[in-house]
């Protein structure tokens, strides 16, 4: 049976045929539960609307805010009502006035577009003026440079997001951090200011050249000594998964479990099935659902602050 497809999904699919006519490359980005893809030199998160009392809305949640904003030229394009009102506006713009824009408890956003395609912020009257970004495709071909690093990769711009989450979920629940990747960067601070230990300890029964690779490690205090609790490896790649083999360094830590984070639930079954003997160790963690607990934590940790419990 045929699928019906909803309004706003056919204004997506119409945008991206408009975008496929400015001779862009469009492919749709498959590591990010979104619908985001890349647009000639941007990464697009299309959002559409119906028509309906001079009014759009459209809610986004923080989760998704954060894989945008950690991509290299993140822009947003808000269809409403018709592709022939479509705000395209660089991610960063907006994400400078989020603090403008009212969300729920669960961290979802809710984003209006005025009948003159401007987005409302807090205040009487207070818009922030959309009118340059109103169907303007060249900013897709030719992105304005808002900072001058080297571009990333999508795969290497939502694994620094994995592993800065792994992070963060670790010192909220009070581990001593590691991560081996010191420059990349994780909601504008590099993973080094997000881990609290800067260098790897050094474990007498594991290889310290293989250890400090792992990409994230909790350890605890144990009276003057840090004791590994958890390892995680993010593999986004269809390849060789050498982070399996990293971990496995710390099998003499029976306390140890070796989580892997990835989308692709087959490539890690044919990798565990190829070790059985140590299958046991090894557990697999999706992307959405570490996003899913990244929230939650942030979530219990702002609560915990706001009532002093």
């Amino acid at each position: 049976m045929e699928k019906i497809l909803s309004n706003t999904d056919l204004l997506s699919l119409k945008f991206l045929d408009i975008a496929k006519e400015f001779q862009a490359n469009v492919e749709l980005i498959k590591v990010l539960k979104s619908r985001t893809y890349q647009i000639g030199a941007a990464n697009v998160l299309i959002r559409a609307s119906s028509d309906g009392n001079n009014r759009y809305f459209f809610g986004i949640n923080y989760i998704t805010i954060e894989e945008i904003a950690n991509l290299e030229n993140p822009f947003i394009a808000f269809i409403c009502g018709a592709v022939e009102k479509t705000v395209i506006i660089p991610a960063k713009i907006l994400f400078n006035e989020l603090h403008q824009i009212s969300h729920d408890r669960n961290g979802e956003y809710k984003i209006n577009i005025d009948k003159d395609l401007n987005i409302v912020l807090a205040g009487k009257g207070n818009r922030l003026d959309c009118t340059f970004f109103i169907n303007n495709w060249n900013l897709l071909l030719a992105p304005p440079i808002f900072e001058n690093e080297k571009p990333n990769s999508v795969e290497e711009s939502l694994h620094s997001v994995l592993q800065g989450r792994l992070l963060e979920i670790g010192n909220i629940r009070g581990y001593q951090t590691f991560c081996p990747d010191k420059s990349k960067k994780f909601n504008e601070k590099k993973l080094d200011e997000i881990s609290t230990l800067q260098t790897c300890p050094n474990l007498q029964f594991s290889d310290y050249n293989l250890l400090r690779q792992i990409d994230v490690i909790w350890f605890k205090n144990r009276g003057s000594n840090l004791i590994p609790e958890y390892a995680f490896e993010v593999e986004l790649s269809t390849g060789v998964w050498s982070g399996v083999g990293r971990m496995a360094t710390l099998m003499d830590y029976k306390n140890v479990p070796f989580y892997i984070i990835s989308n692709d639930k087959k490539k890690y079954s044919q990798v565990i099935n190829s070790f059985p003997e140590y299958g046991d160790r090894y557990k697999f963690i999706a992307n959405d659902v570490l996003g899913d607990l990244y929230s939650a934590e942030i979530n219990l940790k702002e609560l915990r602050y706001n009532i002093g419990l």
